[in-house]
């Protein structure tokens, strides 16, 4: 998989963007040590084959911000890497912590995660939104302007963009009920319900396939 595109940002940037974006993936623990493995293979073999990887192991804030420096790709990093941890559909204390060491190293704005925080005020919906309904005129400012800096977030880089495709998923998750010993226990939501940056995520999806697909000329139908 080869681009001409020529990216703005150097092989040793991408290389630790998509570390960057692994850590905060695998934050929160719900991948286990196959599932990492086969996330890293992905990111290293189809994603971005041409670099050099030193190692896929998650990566230091003081690393990141050694590579990325503290301008324009820090904070792009930064949107993708909120973009990774919601879009599982969950928002975690542990993916939280991981954001805001990353903000202070690349001295970015903390207050870009506030939206996200207030959600775990809220222990029984630790979700990366609250139903309108539930939110503080404050809170509502805070989320329109998360979601202003997300769609800010311009695709320069194919690599960056195939992870994203890979990463985020490519239709809203059914609602399902979960069950134990033939009883339901909890009941699950279809996802963009409950998440007021679902259409970033998906905006982010579709301007990431159609940058592969107009700009880099690649076939995108193994991410649709």
């Amino acid at each position: 998989m080869t681009s001409t595109v020529q990216s703005p940002y150097s092989s040793e940037q991408i290389a630790a963007w998509l570390r960057g974006l692994l850590t905060v993936a695998w934050a929160d623990g719900n991948f286990d040590e196959q599932e990492q493995q086969i996330i890293a293979s992905i990111t290293k073999h189809e994603l971005a084959p041409k670099i050099q990887w030193d190692s896929l192991e998650i990566i230091t804030p003081e690393e990141l911000a050694a590579v990325l420096g503290k301008g324009t790709a820090a904070e792009n990093f930064l949107r993708t890497a909120v973009m990774v941890a919601i879009a599982d559909g969950t928002y975690s204390p542990s993916e939280d912590k991981v954001l805001q060491q990353f903000c202070q190293a690349l001295e970015q704005p903390e207050s870009l995660l506030q939206a996200l925080r207030y959600t775990l005020e809220h222990p029984q919906q630790i979700t990366p939104a609250i139903p309108a309904t539930g939110l503080t005129k404050r809170q509502i400012h805070a989320l329109h302007h998360v979601r202003d800096w997300l769609d800010q977030l311009d695709i320069q880089d194919p690599r960056v963009a195939r992870f994203l495709c890979k990463m985020i998923p490519s239709q809203c998750p059914f609602e399902r009920d979960v069950t134990l010993f033939k009883r339901k226990i909890v009941h699950i939501p279809p996802m963009c319900k409950i998440n007021p940056l679902y259409e970033q995520l998906v905006g982010l999806r579709f301007r990431a396939l159609s940058y592969l697909a107009d700009k880099c000329g690649e076939d995108i139908s193994p991410y649709i």
